[in-house]
């Protein structure tokens, strides 16, 4: 089992920032990737950024390419969003998950991020 807990989000103004944390626990080592998903009220889930364990290698949603990066902190088994010149329409629960070599897919429990226009 993988345990996660998200953290970092808040209310912000349009054009500023917030870093997103999501801790891992648990098993680990059976942590293939790492991605992060965000549902706006009334929309269905959708996937906003990833990192693969074994290479570091990124995937961004069109919608936060050039605005949100992500990266890893090994020793603490964390990952960060870091979130920038955010809009709006990035208001949303953030979701982190964790797929592992397995198959299986465990999630977080969120965090709310609201930006204000």
């Amino acid at each position: 089992q993988v345990q996660l807990e998200e953290s970092g989000g808040g209310l912000v103004q349009a054009g500023e920032s917030l870093r997103l944390s999501c801790a891992a626990s648990g098993s680990t080592f059976r942590i293939n990737a790492i991605g992060w998903y965000r549902q706006a009220p009334g929309e269905e889930r959708e996937f906003v950024a990833r990192i693969s364990y074994v290479l570091s290698s990124t995937v961004f949603a069109d919608s936060v390419k050039g605005r949100f990066t992500i990266a890893r902190d090994n020793a603490k088994n964390t990952v960060y969003l870091q979130m920038n010149s955010l809009k709006p329409e990035d208001t949303a629960v953030y979701y982190c998950a964790a797929d592992t070599f397995g198959s299986t897919r465990y999630w977080g429990k969120g965090t709310l991020v609201t930006v204000s226009s």
